[in-house]
């Protein structure tokens, strides 16, 4: 609340140094900040008498902007992305895979590693495992196993995360 949106019958007025000017009527702490030419905004609501401070909200505003988007700036998304194998992988289609798989991990992303069973290989889960094994070789000096290779019915998967530099 700003200005004239202010109701209360006394407020305890700071002004815009940060100095306690004490207990005064809101009439007053109208008057003095429009004398300095600066807004009277409140910032302690629920205190007895409320908290009101002496300030220029527009400049308030506009630097409390600048930091959010500052912020925003310096924040990075991790995605998830996704390599699939098969249990019947060859050795070249498997580098192919992990070339991709280092480029995604290079720009912080994580990974999930899938390799799905058809017809009879679900039955054989160790053949998998040594295809995750094998990939993981491959891409060892840019990923950490977030989640070791494990087995859920015809799937089989495994979350690489990059390693921190």
């Amino acid at each position: 609340m700003i200005n004239e949106q202010i109701r209360d019958r006394e407020v305890r007025l700071i002004d815009e140094e940060g100095e306690q000017m004490g207990v005064v009527t809101l009439q007053v702490a109208l008057k003095v900040a429009e004398e300095r030419g600066l807004d009277l905004v409140k910032i302690a609501p629920q205190a007895n008498p409320p908290v009101c401070k002496i300030m220029d909200y527009g400049k308030y505003r506009f630097d409390q902007s600048k930091r959010e988007k500052e912020q925003r700036k310096n924040q990075t998304v991790v995605e998830m992305k996704e390599v699939q194998l098969s249990a019947t992988i060859d050795t070249h289609d498997m580098e192919v895979k992990a070339k991709a798989c280092n480029k995604f991990l290079q720009a912080g992303n994580k990974v999930k590693v899938s390799i799905r069973f058809r017809g009879r290989q679900a039955a054989h889960g160790e053949i998998g495992l040594d295809v995750m094994n094998a990939f993981l070789e491959l891409v060892s000096d840019n990923a950490v196993v977030e989640k070791p290779a494990k087995q859920e019915g015809r799937n089989m998967y495994m979350f690489l995360a990059p390693k921190n530099k």
